[in-house]
């Protein structure tokens, strides 16, 4: 089992520097008022993941420091949390740190290693419950109680509410995207229509790739085509010759007269051999030329009937881009996702269809899984409320009667609510329950909601008794209690000591008190005291034993560390304590 063995604190509130040594078994924490008790449950609050506030910095500090060790076993889910944030365990011991600035930066250590705050967190929901007079106004809540009966009825309510969850979740989906498709009708037809006319339009010129550059080419060919043709030709003769001038001078015959003149001579120098190759090379270059010019002339179209061609196809080509893409590629890609959007848009009914079925299928699954959680919950609800009646009776409310009232609230119509035994409820991601601990604190009276029936002794003990029934059913290493015997006294305070002690036996109890009938039944009790300066130091918190137990008892009980009548008082507390461990 995991222990918090010890506590340091360092700038937190009034404590300046103070080392908190907890028992395994029961720890009372004492001390006058504001002498800095609570600073003991905000200390452990967080170093467990609790909420930084720079507020608590003493002030001058420049951050407040809470550190712990924590034994524990090998295979503890604590120690394996650990190890898989990267923190070590050594020697049986779990470090964790906790640093708040008074900027408000806040920083975690774990093992070691430097953790985000969530990782210590998650250590507090399997290391520690804590309980305080937050946590008693948080159970006056019907969906705190709610919460308590499904966590004592562990797997009868875990599976069922697991799958009801899910479809739930999945509903609310469904039901999202059927208003959608349902209320944004005309919108979606009127998007189809545009759609529909816009690939008609496409469809009707069916454009190719890259068409439309190819025609711009085209065109300015034809556009220009007896100038081109006449350039070819001037360059043909140029290079060629003019049949009709016999004197004209030619390239070709101008080069080819060139290399005639080096044929005599070239065997008798290489480097003029090679000019006059180069010579033979242009010949044939001007060749092939002069040939390709005459081709061109001869292939060139310039049909006026082929431009009016062109420049038609081409406008017809422009419409579309004007609309629809920027070129003949981009309106193509319009029209693969216009298509495909369309046919998703006049899919629209058969989803619609698809998704009212699935929707009535998922309402009759939550109905089946719905009355699967109100059975549930009702049989639990019996346990529970004749286990925490029992405990009752060990808190000095023998004629105490805890029950539950489970219910559902009718829905206005159909559509909102499912079916729970034969009848349409309201439900919600938790199911259609609701449920309310009632509480009848004497014979004869009404059994009435907590909220309105209990006093604030009598909610602390309920408190205790669900805490201690947790305890049996999923029980953690260590609960914290802060003041919760508040408004308890009497005979009522001692049967609050002896319950904690008990607990103590299978589990560690912190319990922040101000009455000296439960800090008797401690196994260790602390004391918190200040300075003359208003401060807590490192001697501030210490462990009473023997006569100074006894004074600080006597105390509590009369307010005189010295009253003989006080002292003789707390002796007998603490003999009744020992007598019944």
């Amino acid at each position: 089992m995991s222990v918090l063995e010890e506590m340091r604190i360092r700038s937190l509130g009034v404590i300046d520097d103070a080392v908190v040594e907890l028992s395994p078994g029961f720890t009372a924490v004492t001390g006058e008022t504001g002498a800095g008790k609570t600073m003991v449950v905000t200390s452990l609050g967080l170093l467990l993941g609790g909420r930084a506030d720079p507020a608590l910095v003493r002030i001058g500090a420049k951050a407040a420091v809470v550190e712990g060790r924590i034994t524990v076993s090998p295979g503890d889910a604590a120690a394996v949390r650990a190890e898989e944030a990267g923190g070590e365990v050594e020697d049986g011991a779990l470090l964790v740190s906790r640093t708040v600035s008074a900027e408000g930066r806040s920083r975690a250590h774990l093992g070691g290693r430097s953790v985000p705050v969530g990782v210590l967190a998650e250590l507090a929901d399997e290391l520690v419950a804590v309980h305080g007079q937050t946590d008693q106004q948080g159970l006056l809540k019907p969906a705190r109680q709610r919460q308590a009966l499904d966590r004592y009825a562990g797997d009868g309510v875990e599976g069922p509410l697991s799958a009801y969850t899910a479809a739930h979740r999945r509903l609310r989906a469904v039901v999202t995207e059927l208003d959608e498709l349902t209320t944004r009708a005309r919108e979606r037809a009127q998007e189809a229509d545009l759609l529909r006319f816009g690939l008609d339009e496409v469809a009707a010129v069916e454009p190719l790739p890259g068409e439309d550059t190819e025609l711009a080419a085209e065109a300015e060919r034809l556009g220009h085509a007896e100038a081109l043709a006449s350039a070819a030709a001037l360059a043909h003769a140029a290079l060629a010759g003019d049949p009709e001038d016999q004197e004209g001078v030619d390239a070709t015959t101008v080069v080819a007269a060139a290399g005639r003149s080096l044929d005599g001579v070239r065997a008798h120098d290489p480097a003029l051999a090679a000019l006059a190759d180069r010579i033979g090379e242009i010949s044939i270059l001007l060749a092939d030329v002069a040939g390709e010019l005459a081709g061109y002339a001869d292939q060139l179209d310039a049909d006026p009937l082929r431009l009016a061609v062109v420049e038609e196809r081409r406008a017809a080509l422009g419409a579309l881009t004007r609309k629809y893409g920027e070129d003949i590629a981009s309106v193509l890609a319009w029209a693969t996702e216009g298509a495909a959007r369309l046919t998703e848009l006049e899919g629209d009914d058969d989803r619609i269809g698809e998704l009212t079925a699935e929707r009535d299928a998922l309402r009759g699954e939550l109905s089946a899984l719905g009355q699967r959680l109100t059975d549930a919950r009702t049989e639990a609800a019996a346990r529970f409320a004749a286990d925490v009646t029992e405990e009752l009776a060990s808190l000095a409310m023998p004629h105490a009667r805890v029950s539950f009232a489970i219910g559902q609230t009718a829905a206005p119509d159909e559509p909102s609510g499912i079916d729970i035994g034969g009848r349409s409820v309201l439900y919600g991601p938790s199911g259609a329950d609701e449920v309310e601990l009632l509480l009848a604190p004497h014979p004869g009276a009404q059994p009435r909601p907590i909220a309105k029936g209990a006093s604030g002794g009598e909610l602390s003990r309920v408190m205790l008794a669900v805490e201690v029934v947790f305890a049996g059913s999923d029980p953690v290493p260590t609960y914290l209690f802060d003041e919760v015997d508040a408004g308890v006294g009497g005979k009522a305070a001692v049967e609050v000591g002896r319950r904690l002690a008990k607990l103590a036996r299978s589990a560690q109890v912190v319990v922040v008190t101000h009455l000296p009938q439960v800090a008797a039944f401690a196994d260790r009790q602390l004391l918190v005291e200040k300075t003359v300066d208003g401060a807590v130091t490192r001697s501030g918190v210490t462990v009473l034993e023997g006569e100074d137990r006894v004074r600080e008892l006597s105390r509590m009980l009369a307010g005189q560390e010295d009253s003989e009548t006080a002292r003789a008082h707390a002796e007998e507390l603490l003999e009744t304590a020992r007598a019944d461990g």
